[in-house]
């Protein structure tokens, strides 16, 4: 096979890429090469030594090694007393805590396989995933997860036991599959005293094939699939991708936000946890996890792409916010900022003065702007879910965090940009230990010992997915280019031809529209049969909200400001920006501003918050219809919440802006 490194050689279809980078590491041995040795192993070292901290009533509680490993034996012996065997598939639901931390390491002691499902999943999404995974066992957080796992119970076979780790609201509940995470922990102590060392002989006979996770793709084509996920898919992938791109220390914190339901926290949260022993610190809940990150001020943060851009809205809104002194700080010292970025990219020199005026700007702005957000000592911060925009990639550069795009997805690992080599277009290089191919048509192709071991019970998908010589087909488009960086361009499925013949990557505009504080999300539109591009909007309503009242602009709802001629010029405005950055064909040329949020509950957002395009495009035919149609209106029936709680049906009419 000819394979080259990825170092100023462009795109050859059919040409194998490698890493330039040799990973340096001792070989991982049958000692350490499954999550459940690695934690027995952190045990041994570590101890007494703080492994986690949860914030509860504002109070952050800490466990140690030791006492970490005593609710893991005992959940894991009390699960086995209740019938777990290999294989078994434990399904959990609910926010990050340690009791999920726990459940996990458990489960995967006892050879059996997690099933990590998103907190705001509905009961037909629970269905589906319970009886597409065939869960024994379900452990719901708290009252409202039991309450959706009760509701749907009768219609999962074979499930013995809903597990309950927070028991508030749930003081009444009776019912025979019910048991809090204490009661299991009892009857594993209890099981423990006829059954002595058992727990420790069950991790040693762990395998790095056994399958730990099942994990759900996002589903934005199709019915998601459940990709099984290995012990060596996690382990092997860690040391190829933590070794040389991100440095990790047993000192370090970790802040684990994004889901578990999601593999790349899952990579990059749980399994280094495992392997190094950081601290991992879980936030009292999902509206304090900004003033959580400030407290904890962690070394590495992953966040999917979608709340980085909220991030870069909240700052930019602060900044306009703030004192009369402090805007003129940050409109002073941005531009050098930015100049020195440019400078670094194309690799030349930086002249003294604008050093000494970026020192300034740390000491005045851009060190309390981190602070305010958390982010001082931020050394490992990662973005991915969807590509994200190259503007939002250089404003944190600019402000003095280097945030840096991971390519990869459930099923495979990919590219990373290394500390110091962040290429704004680029999704990074191509780790130690995965090949990269390029297809004729631009697809993407990937080879790895870090990849997943097939799709649950479908050999079709899974023979679908890799060929027979072990490539794992992305369905996503892109290119090496001469410094050996991969572009992602979009889904090879939605990279769009107009009906003039010109093709434009959806994505990519949607990514730079995204970058205003002022635009929650959007969905760029095209087709064969259409000759311009045109967008979906919907507007951020708490930045919106907050310039339509500084500049006296009355409204009532969202719908009400959605369609106000003022709300409409400020985003054309937007659009026309991003216009300037695109080739003639695939600039916007028309607009509508949506009267709602897309809303995954709706199935218009997968639970990763990635586009349900089809949906949509069908959903919002009517609005399309208008767009192409030269009518300057459609009427649609909305929701609508009133300030005082009250909920109403109104008729009102979208307007169709034009550039």
């Amino acid at each position: 096979m000819d394979i080259e490194a990825t170092q100023a050689i462009p795109t050859k279809p059919g040409k194998v890429y490698a890493s330039p980078v040799t990973t340096q590491g001792k070989p991982i041995g049958t000692d350490r090469d499954t999550l459940p040795k690695n934690f027995l192993l952190r045990v041994r070292e570590m101890g007494d030594k703080i492994a986690m901290r949860k914030k509860r009533y504002g109070i952050w509680q800490e466990f140690t090694w030791n006492e970490v490993h005593e609710h893991v034996r005992d959940f894991c012996l009390g699960l086995i007393s209740l019938g777990l065997t290999k294989g078994d598939t434990v399904a959990i639901i609910g926010d990050n805590d340690p009791e999920f931390y726990w459940a996990q390491i458990a489960a995967h002691s006892a050879r059996a396989t997690t099933f990590g499902i998103f907190s705001d999943a509905s009961p037909p999404e629970l269905i589906f995933g319970l009886t597409k995974s065939n869960a024994t066992f379900v452990l719901a957080q708290d009252q409202e997860q039991v309450d959706k796992a009760l509701e749907i119970h009768d219609k999962v076979p074979g499930l013995r036991k809903i597990i309950y780790w927070d028991d508030r609201g749930l003081w009444n509940y009776e019912h025979p599959l019910l048991a809090s995470f204490e009661d299991i922990e009892a009857l594993g102590r209890e099981y423990a005293k006829s059954h002595p060392g058992l727990y420790e002989q069950l991790v040693a006979q762990t395998e790095r094939d056994d399958v730990v996770l099942l994990s759900m793709t996002s589903g934005t084509t199709s019915l998601p699939k459940l990709a099984m996920i290995t012990n060596w898919r996690l382990v092997y992938g860690y040391q190829i991708g933590f070794e040389n791109f991100l440095p990790t220390y047993p000192t370090d914190h970790w802040l684990s936000f994004s889901p578990m339901a999601w593999l790349t926290e899952q990579a990059f949260g749980f399994t280094p946890f495992l392997m190094d022993g950081f601290i991992v610190h879980f936030p009292e809940g999902p509206d304090t996890v900004q003033t959580d990150i400030r407290e904890v001020a962690p070394a590495g943060l992953l966040f999917p792409s979608r709340v980085w851009e909220n991030l870069a809205s909240v700052m930019q809104i602060r900044i306009s916010d703030s004192s009369p002194l402090n805007r003129m700080l940050y409109k002073a010292f941005m531009p050098i900022a930015y100049q020195i970025i440019d400078l670094e990219d194309t690799k030349q020199p930086i002249p003294p003065h604008l050093r000494l005026l970026r020192r300034i700007g740390e000491f005045a702005v851009f060190e309390p702007l981190r602070d305010k957000i958390g982010l001082t000592r931020a050394r490992n911060s990662l973005t991915a879910g969807a590509a994200l925009s190259p503007d939002v990639i250089r404003f944190f550069r600019a402000v003095g965090v280097e945030l840096r795009q991971l390519y990869a997805s459930t099923e495979s690992a990919g590219t990373m940009h290394l500390p110091g080599d962040v290429k704004l277009a680029s999704v990074g290089v191509v780790m130690p230990g995965v090949e990269v191919k390029i297809a004729e048509d631009q697809e993407i192709l990937l080879r790895t010992e870090a990849m997943f071991a097939g799709y649950f019970q479908d050999a079709a998908a899974t023979a679908k997915a890799i060929d027979s010589e072990g490539w794992y087909h992305t369905g996503d488009a892109g290119y090496i280019d001469p410094d050996g960086h991969l572009i992602y361009l979009d889904r090879t499925t939605d990279m769009i031809e107009l009906a003039n013949g010109e093709r434009f990557s959806p994505q990519y505009i949607e990514g730079r529209l995204k970058f205003s504080p002022y635009i929650q999300d959007v969905m760029a539109v095209g087709g064969f049969d259409m000759h311009y591009v045109t967008t979906i909007i919907n507007i951020n309503f708490e930045n919106v909200a907050r310039w339509a009242e500084k500049n006296r602009i009355s409204f009532t709802t969202f719908v009400d400001l959605s369609q106000k001629p003022e709300v409409y010029n400020l985003i054309k405005k937007e659009i026309e920006r991003v216009n300037e950055t695109l080739p003639p064909p695939a600039r916007v040329q028309k607009f509508v501003i949506l009267h709602k949020a897309f809303d995954a509950d709706e199935a218009e957002l997968t639970r990763t918050r990635k586009l349900r395009r089809r949906a949509l495009e069908q959903k919002y035919g009517n609005m399309l219809d208008a767009m192409y149609g030269q009518k300057d209106q459609v009427v649609v029936k909305a929701e609508v919440k009133y300030r005082d709680g009250r909920t109403g049906t109104v008729e009102t009419a979208v307007k169709v802006g034009t550039l």
